[in-house]
């Protein structure tokens, strides 16, 4: 039987073989940059939604972190884990908006990540998962979200979101914007494309 599809993943299954070995030879570090200074220093519980091939949880837990890896399709989740064995990574079948397995488990976390995340989901949708990301942090944690702008791939399903409705959603569920920045792309196809990203560091106040 076919497996039911999560709303915002169409076309990843499909393209997980070739967006895989992709994905993990990106420069995690330039891409990075302009938010990495408002990352925890030291060891941290942190949350990557959204964690595809696990390249970034990888990152994180090279620096000492724990991290959960969430990740709801299962070509991208199964070769990540072995891709990705380190004990401190513990990927995870869960989606947004509802974060329900996460939800179960009652933990809090320093960091939340969402890196190309965000544009998969309608305004319905990150109305409701930015109020579970905010209820999922400690005080003083933090949230990072990319958002891409320009073209949508062929068969994917993203949505054009502006950084300031995306600090307003924030804002109405206690979490204060601490850092915005534009980027390029880093990849060559997408910047000859003119597709650019938003890097938004939210701060939890609630």
């Amino acid at each position: 039987m076919k497996e039911k599809e999560v709303f915002g993943t169409a076309g990843y299954a499909e393209q997980a073989t070739i967006l895989f070995a992709q994905y993990e030879n990106f420069d995690m570090a330039e891409s990075l940059k302009p938010v990495v200074g408002f990352f925890p220093a030291k060891p941290s519980q942190i949350l990557d939604i959204g964690a595809g091939t696990g390249a970034l949880a990888a990152w994180f837990a090279g620096h000492g972190h724990n991290v959960v890896a969430v990740e709801p399709v299962r070509q991208f989740r199964e070769p990540a884990r072995l891709a990705h064995p380190e004990r401190n990574i513990c990927f995870i079948d869960d989606s947004l908006p509802d974060l329900k397995t996460i939800a179960q488990q009652n933990q809090r976390f320093d960091l939340i990540t969402l890196n190309a995340v965000w544009m998969h989901l309608d305004a319905k949708r990150r109305e409701t998962a930015m109020g579970n990301i905010s209820s999922l942090l400690r005080y003083g944690g933090r949230v990072f979200i990319s958002l891409r702008h320009g073209i949508v791939p062929q068969g994917r399903q993203m949505f054009q979101i502006s950084p300031t409705e995306t600090v307003e959603l924030a804002s109405r569920h206690g979490l204060v914007k601490v850092h915005q920045s534009q980027t390029e792309s880093i990849q060559a196809e997408n910047r000859k494309n003119g597709v650019t990203w938003t890097k938004l560091l939210f701060e939890s106040q609630a």
